[in-house]
């Protein structure tokens, strides 16, 4: 029987693109070749504020993320402007959106693949080359606002996937 787990796992391990997601990643936020270390739920908000567009007007404009990691139901971190993302044991990074995919609804935040470009810390995100946002639910505000320099928030969820080459 211990083989056959190890199989079944191996097998899941093989065509499992994240812990999350159900069906494979779109092409633009796949990341082949590269292993999950950590994958957590995010719960927060997008935060946007009201300034004057290309065109004069004002309009909201994407500002800042904030938000708690959570596994198993715990926090375990927390996401904020960067975009960083920060563990409980003092280990961090940074990363650069270089993809993207539209979200499950139109009041959805589109899904990223993000390049990590710093980390700090000897701890489980010191070795994360990659990170996905999947799976997000809600964190859209557009269009107009009435005063420049005014800011709201939209609530949002997602999970992030955090991957290593290799």
């Amino acid at each position: 029987m211990p083989a056959f787990k190890s199989l079944a796992f191996a097998a899941f391990a093989l065509t499992s693109t994240s812990a999350f997601a159900a069906d494979p990643l779109p092409e633009s936020i796949a990341a082949p070749g590269e292993s999950v270390v950590l994958s957590v739920h995010a719960e927060g908000a997008q935060v946007y504020e009201c300034k004057a567009a290309a065109d004069g007007k004002l309009a909201w404009a994407f500002r800042e993320p904030i938000a708690t990691l959570l596994s198993d139901g715990k926090t375990i971190g927390r996401h904020y402007a960067g975009p960083n993302w920060e563990h409980a044991d003092g280990s961090a990074v940074v990363g650069k959106a270089v993809g993207n995919a539209p979200g499950t609804t139109a009041a959805d935040i589109p899904w990223l693949k993000l390049e990590v470009t710093a980390r700090r810390g000897n701890g489980v995100l010191a070795p994360i080359t990659t990170v996905q946002r999947i799976n997000t639910r809600g964190g859209k505000l557009e269009g107009s606002c009435d005063k420049a320099g005014e800011f709201k928030s939209a609530p949002y969820s997602a999970n992030y996937v955090f991957l290593k080459k290799g």
